[in-house]
């Protein structure tokens, strides 16, 4: 892989602090949804395996966002650190949207990243399930794409 002159901190090796602050700004890119935006937090050739597909480089990573949120519609997402070491962080996360026909989902998963010296992600590794739900049933409740409101409730609060 080729080593970036970019940086993006926090940086390796990370602490709990700046695993979770690491994951918070994720988090917070991705509820964006501005593909372009979200893959500069990727190696220009990072790879990805997201549910059975595998994606390679940011072009590839723009594209691929890009269908997604033409497909997940209303999409909300949080994201918490499951376990971290020098250069690599596990997050468990969980979103939720809506298709073109009005049914909602929430998709449970777990990623496994491992990011170069300059903070940038050379691999995700993304394992998901859809569930579908009632909208009564939905629990991430903010107006508009953007991040997540400071008092709005994490995962282990909300009990997922």
């Amino acid at each position: 892989m080729t080593q970036s002159t970019e940086t993006r901190p926090p940086l390796p090796p990370f602490t709990r602090s700046t695993a979770i602050e690491k994951i918070r700004k994720a988090e917070d890119g991705w509820n964006t949804r501005d593909a372009a935006k979200v893959a500069l937090a990727y190696t220009p050739d990072s790879i990805w395996r997201n549910r059975s597909e595998f994606v390679r480089g940011r072009p590839a990573i723009v594209a691929f966002l890009t269908a997604k949120w033409e497909r997940e519609l209303d999409y909300r997402l949080i994201k918490e650190l499951w376990a971290f070491g020098d250069d690599r962080i596990a997050v468990r996360f969980a979103y939720e949207w809506r298709n073109a026909e009005g049914s909602w989902f929430r998709a449970y998963g777990n990623e496994n990243w491992a990011f170069d010296a300059n903070g940038l992600m050379r691999e995700r590794h993304a394992s998901i399930n859809d569930v579908p739900i009632a909208e009564s049933n939905r629990l991430f409740h903010w107006d508009r794409a953007g991040p997540r409101p400071a008092d709005h409730p994490g995962l282990s609060d909300l009990g997922l």
